[in-house]
């Protein structure tokens, strides 16, 4: 379903508009009830570049929509709707952040110049046609850092300190003593070096772990990791390692990089915690070295298959610890997105270079 917003009637309400004319293809709709005011606001519209934001049934309302309205005309389309919607448009927001829609529409983006993904990674959005395009990609970097890191924390505390144990000991009305590992002095090698692993050193430090970081090209002196290895010669890094922590994108060079060589190498009581992309993890090698014991636990938020199915042995593992995909989001983290995108927008309006911008090569904003 594709719906257009009149820039007079500014709403919150994305799901419902019963008087908001349907989009024809290859051009803006227009409501021909032919009122002088309907009038006034198809003359502005057609001034205004032509933003589509493409969301879902499920996906709650855009919290700025009447100053991004008051803006730019807006069109709100499903997947299913989005290559119709699109010719004409300049500007692209994927609200509906894993939709992989745009490659399915694309022979519609004749006229795309940005567009914005309310996501971190952009895995889902990224294929071939859209590298080669002189299109801009641009995404919600910064936006999570501080809530993962936070989350990334309370995974190796929960773990050093039994919480889970503590819990299911409770559940059974058990007293049982037993001594916990100190924090402080264990090494955290964090696999992913942009603003969300920077941040989560910085906060793994703190509380006096050593760690270091993994990323495309290996260094010294990091002014948050130290030391930087080279993340396609993991295995020969991990024998250490006590809280493997995983951050990076998804990658062509990142799927399945933690495999069984990488597991082979670590030490038994090493603790994995995924909160970057399910696909960077070899999830089959992983729960055969938590069956044998060859590591001692795993605090998951992502997987390859999401929701994670009912059936799936991770759930029944008192050494995994399941979340549903959610270290990032915190309580007003939409409102964030929906800023951050509009501050980008204003930009674009001014003519001013955008922020957060993707190398779609990569497949993430370049960092330090």
């Amino acid at each position: 379903m594709t719906q257009q917003r009149p820039f007079a009637q500014p709403s919150h309400d994305m799901h419902a508009f019963p008087d908001a004319p349907r989009a024809e293809a290859g051009r803006p709709a227009r409501d021909h009830r032919g009122s002088g005011d309907d009038d006034a606001a198809a003359h502005r519209a057609r001034r205004r570049p032509r933003l589509v934001v493409l969301t879902s049934p499920d996906a709650p309302p855009l919290p700025n929509a009447a100053r991004i309205e008051d803006m730019v005309e807006v069109v709100y389309t499903h997947a299913d709707d989005l290559e119709s919607a699109l010719p004409g448009s300049r500007a692209l927001l994927v609200w509906d952040f894993f939709s992989s829609a745009l490659r399915d529409a694309w022979s519609g983006a004749t006229d795309l110049e940005w567009i914005h993904v309310a996501a971190a990674g952009v895995d889902s959005l990224l294929f071939d046609e859209l590298r080669a395009s002189d299109i801009t990609v641009t995404n919600a970097r910064g936006a999570f850092d501080v809530p993962i890191a936070e989350f990334v924390l309370s995974s190796v505390l929960a773990h050093n300190k039994q919480l889970h144990r503590s819990k299911q000991l409770q559940n059974e009305r058990t007293w049982q003593h037993r001594e916990l590992q100190q924090t402080g002095d264990q090494h955290a090698l964090v696999v992913g070096t942009g603003g969300i692993g920077r941040a989560t050193a910085r906060l793994l430090r703190a509380v006096g772990l050593r760690v270091t970081g993994a990323g495309r090209t290996a260094r010294e002196h990091d002014e948050d990791f130290g030391s930087v290895v080279d993340s396609s010669r993991l295995a020969e890094h991990v024998a250490d390692v006590d809280h493997l922590v995983l951050i990076t994108p998804l990658t062509d060079e990142t799927r399945g990089l933690l495999d069984a060589a990488v597991l082979e190498h670590m030490k038994p009581t090493a603790h994995v915690i995924n909160v970057g992309r399910g696909a960077v993890v070899d999830e089959p090698a992983l729960l055969d070295a938590l069956r044998d014991e060859r590591i001692a636990a795993a605090s998951l938020d992502v997987f390859d298959q999401e929701p994670l199915p009912r059936d799936h042995p991770f759930w029944r593992m008192p050494t995994v610890h399941v979340s549903a995909h959610m270290s990032g989001d915190v309580i007003g983290w939409r409102d964030t997105l929906a800023e951050q995108f509009e501050a980008n927008l204003v930009r674009w309006l001014r003519g001013e270079e955008w922020e957060n911008v993707v190398d779609k090569q990569l497949g993430y904003v370049r960092g330090r």
